[in-house]
C-alpha cells in the first residue's frame, strides 16, 4: 500500500509541477508584453525539462525560471526574429498552395511541402539546441539545422509523440491550457537530448 501511495504521490507532484511550469510559461510571456516575453519564456521553459531530463528534480522552478529568462532575454528574441521570419515563409507557402490547388500544381506543391516539413522539424530542435549548447545564434542554427537531418527516427518520433498528445488534448481542450507548452517542451526536449547526446558519444568514438 505504502508503495501504490508513493507512486501515486509521485505522479502528482509531476503533474503540478508540469502545470506550474506552464503557467510560468504564460505569465511571463505576458510580462515581456507577448511579442518581447514569448521567445525568452519559451527557452526558459526549455531550460527547466532540461535540468529534470538531466536529473536535477529539486531545482527551485521559479527562481531558476527567471533565472533563464533574464540571462537569455535578448539573446532569444534574436533568436525569435529568425524563427518569425521561418514561421511568416510556412504561412505564405500555406497560402500559396491552398489558393492554387489545381491538378497540374501538385508537382510544384511537393518541393513546397518539403520545405514546411523541414522548417518544422528544425524549430522543434532549436529551442533545446539553445538550451543545450552555450554557442552563438549562427551556430545553434547551424547545430540543429545538422541533428535534424541526420536523426530521422527522431524526427518520426517527435511526430507521433506531439499528434498523440495534440489528440488527446482535442478531446480534453482544458488540458490545452494547462499543460500546452510544458508538455511540447518535453517531448521535444526529451526527444532532441537523445539526439544530442547519440551526437557527443559519436563524437567520443
Amino acid at each position: 500500500m505504502n508503495h501504490v501511495s508513493t507512486r501515486l504521490y509521485t505522479i502528482l507532484e509531476w503533474i503540478t509541477k508540469f502545470a506550474y511550469v506552464n503557467i510560468l510559461w504564460l505569465t511571463f510571456t505576458l510580462l515581456g508584453g507577448v511579442v518581447l516575453g514569448v521567445f525568452p519564456s519559451t527557452i526558459a521553459l526549455f531550460a527547466i525539462m532540461r535540468e529534470w531530463l538531466r536529473g536535477k528534480t529539486d531545482i527551485p522552478v521559479f527562481q531558476s525560471y527567471w533565472n533563464f529568462f533574464k540571462q537569455d532575454f535578448v539573446k532569444s528574441n534574436v533568436l525569435g526574429i529568425f524563427i518569425t521570419l521561418i514561421m511568416v515563409l510556412i504561412g505564405l507557402d500555406i497560402l500559396f498552395v491552398h489558393s492554387h490547388i489545381t491538378s497540374d500544381f501538385k508537382w510544384v506543391s511537393i518541393p513546397l511541402f518539403s520545405f514546411m516539413l523541414v522548417s518544422l522539424l528544425f524549430i522543434f530542435y532549436i529551442f533545446p539546441a539553445f538550451v543545450h549548447y552555450e554557442l552563438t545564434t549562427l551556430h545553434i542554427i547551424k547545430n540543429a539545422f545538422l541533428i535534424m537531418l541526420i536523426h530521422p527516427i527522431n524526427n518520426l518520433l517527435i511526430l507521433l509523440c506531439l499528434v498523440s498528445a495534440y489528440s488527446l488534448m482535442v478531446l480534453i481542450p482544458a488540458l490545452f491550457f494547462i499543460f500546452g507548452a510544458s508538455i511540447y517542451a518535453f517531448i521535444t526536449m526529451w526527444i532532441a537530448l537523445n539526439a544530442f547526446n547519440n551526437v557527443q558519444e559519436k563524437k567520443e568514438n
